[in-house]
């Protein structure tokens, strides 16, 4: 039994399949509670297959071996989200100017308050390097990290965290501060949740998802830029 289950976990469809049905299952629990915030399929996925691995003590490089495939599709999938921006392309090209001005301020104020709470804890100038892309998608938070002299793999998780909390809280504060419109509550999400928020819109809206596609792109480029001239200064 042993040898089969050894042989098992050596193919890689087996943890391919696993993981696309414990995120399956994630996103019906997400359906069912009507997309509540603490039932993104993202947060209850994660500790279920952390929780599998965990169990059947299977190495996560053997993982991530196995389920290679999934990064590979993330290019396509990236790709794809230009088919939403081109039959929008009209409304996000009359929204140009106030877009750059809320880009400009959402990705210092994600700067400046990650960097100024750790400060204030304490953090070392490697751990403010690591935090302060924390807005961007994961590689290039990765590359801006280890540019900067912070740690890449530790900036993976920041990112992770921001987006999943970004998601949580997106729609609930916005409807709380009565924003309806789904232009501002799409590029809102990009900019402050990247791919994970970007993913919340698209569940609500495509016109609300198109604009937080937006936001991430444009985000990366602005914090890419901040962060430069942050680190010749």
């Amino acid at each position: 039994m042993s040898s089969i289950w050894h042989a098992l976990q050596a193919t890689p469809l087996f943890w391919l399949a696993v993981t696309l049905l414990v995120f399956e299952g994630a996103d019906r629990l997400s359906k069912r509670s009507n997309r509540h915030p603490l039932c993104h399929p993202v947060l209850t996925a994660t500790p279920m297959l952390i929780g599998i691995l965990l169990a059947t003590r299977t190495p996560y490089p053997v993982y991530t071996q196995n389920t290679a495939m999934l990064g590979f599709l993330l290019g396509p999938a990236t790709v794809g989200l230009a088919v939403p921006l081109w039959r929008n392309r009209a409304l996000v090209r009359r929204a140009a100017g106030p877009l750059l001005l809320a880009l400009f301020a959402g990705s210092l104020t994600a700067i400046l308050s990650v960097t100024g709470i750790v400060w204030a804890f304490g953090g070392s100038a490697q751990i403010l390097a690591t935090v302060a892309p924390r807005s961007v998608t994961t590689p290039v938070a990765m590359a801006l990290a280890s540019q900067l002299g912070g740690i890449p793999a530790l900036a993976a998780v920041v990112v992770l965290i921001a987006g999943v909390f970004g998601a949580m809280v997106a729609s609930p504060l916005l409807n709380l501060m009565r924003i309806e419109d789904y232009r501002v509550r799409g590029f809102a999400a990009g900019v402050a949740a990247h791919g994970i928020g970007m993913a919340r819109a698209f569940q609500v809206s495509e016109l609300g998802g198109t604009f937080a596609g937006v936001g991430m792109a444009l985000n990366a480029a602005m914090t890419a830029l901040l962060l430069t001239l942050w680190a010749l200064l």
